[in-house]
């Protein structure tokens, strides 16, 4: 049987599968250090917890609304007025069954077929392949590790064409961790406002930030407000991976055709989680943990720095957000482990997964070909114990 050559256009995210064979291995009794995660290793609140239990104790298990319940999005409208001064009404939001498909529901409602989208590389793993499953084109523009992989307003001038939609932009991003900054935000508004341009906003990691402040494209302009389609949710921030629960913001007609995509492919959201992340977002006791949290993923976030940098041939930059760091390996590419060449960024952390027991994530599922993905979402001693596996490594490379 032929399958669809929609299905055929894209490849399986290589996080969740180096993930899960970290976690097989780890069930099996190995010894797996895992810094391939991408959620938070702390447990959700527990009164968050609390919360969506009694949300299930009082029987609140039936339908909701497909696109949310009303108290929820009322409070995510809160939470953009007063964090930075963007109005919104209930009927511009959507809940999704978490940030991944407010994503995918906001690409499916925007992008045609032969529609360019404008994606700056390292990427998000699952952006251009959402792209291609609506029939788009993906444009990767490739950044520069001396501009903190951050797309330059030349850049993104330079790759417009008569085509071009929509820009993805993921600040703090995944994997480099980088942030974009007042001015440097306000420079990229300006020519998407120049070019009547769409801008899908991920600002998923926004509240795991170092060092800097967190800007909001949308706020810029009414009318970079109306070309912005924000993403966000309660996964990264409150550690609720699993509740999968996440939203968009956008002008009231794309909410609406996203709203009908979502009514006819899974409804509304867990009714129990959207109590949960009700919680999360009204209690005044989650900037605390949030602040504490953040403290914490400074702490080991330095420590790596540190750590990888004093590796010989190894490199990265210093994350402003998020919890990944972006490795420099080109120098150990093209060289022998134990008689195997080591040809690519795939290949090194299938060996050093295989060998040392470490998983991590190839830049070639970011688009990056010469570093992995480390997540700092684990503990300090296993931080330690990752870095003195993947030392180990190194200095058992052919030079």
């Amino acid at each position: 049987m032929n399958l669809s050559t929609r299905v055929n256009s894209i490849s399986p995210s290589l996080t969740l599968t180096i993930t899960a064979e970290a976690k097989e291995m780890e069930k099996n009794g190995e010894d797996v250090i895992n810094l391939a995660a991408g959620e938070p290793d702390f447990d959700t609140p527990y009164f968050i917890k609390e919360e969506t239990k009694k949300a299930l104790d009082n029987g609140f298990t039936r339908y909701t609304p497909s696109s949310g319940i009303k108290e929820l999005k009322e409070a995510i409208c809160k939470k953009y007025k007063e964090e930075h001064n963007l109005k919104y009404l209930s009927s511009q939001v959507i809940v999704s069954c978490g940030a991944k498909h407010a994503i995918f529901n906001a690409i499916l409602t925007l992008v045609d077929k032969k529609d360019e989208v404008i994606i700056p590389s390292p990427f998000w793993v699952s952006y251009p392949e959402m792209v291609k499953i609506a029939q788009g084109t993906p444009v990767i523009v490739k950044t520069k590790e001396e501009n903190n992989f951050k797309i330059t307003p030349q850049d993104l001038e330079k790759a417009i064409t008569k085509k071009t939609k929509l820009l993805i932009l993921n600040t703090p991003s995944n994997p480099s961790g980088s942030v974009y900054k007042k001015e440097e935000l306000k420079e990229i508004a300006k020519i998407l406002t120049k070019y009547n341009i769409f801008c899908l906003f991920d600002e998923i990691y926004e509240k795991i930030i170092y060092d800097t402040a967190h800007i909001n494209i949308a706020s810029f302009s009414e009318k970079m407000k109306k070309l912005t389609i924000i993403i966000n949710g309660v996964s990264k921030t409150f550690s609720m991976t699993g509740f999968r629960i996440g939203w968009a913001l956008a002008e009231e007609n794309i909410i609406k055709a996203i709203a009908s995509i979502q009514s006819h492919s899974t409804s509304n959201p867990t009714s129990f989680s959207q109590k949960g992340a009700f919680f999360a977002l009204k209690s005044k006791r989650s900037k605390k943990i949030i602040e504490k949290r953040v403290k914490e993923f400074k702490k080991r976030r330095d420590y790596l720095i540190e750590a990888i940098n004093l590796i010989k041939g190894l490199s990265c930059l210093k994350p402003e957000g998020a919890f990944y760091i972006f490795v420099n390996i080109a120098y150990f590419l093209n060289k022998s482990y134990r008689e195997r060449i080591i040809k690519n960024s795939l290949e090194f952390a299938k060996i050093l997964l295989e060998e040392k027991k470490l998983a991590v994530i190839p830049g070639i599922a970011f688009g990056e070909d010469n570093y992995i993905r480390i997540s700092y979402a684990a503990s300090l001693k296993n931080l330690k114990e990752g870095i003195k596996r993947l030392r180990e490594f190194t200095e058992e490379i052919k030079n």
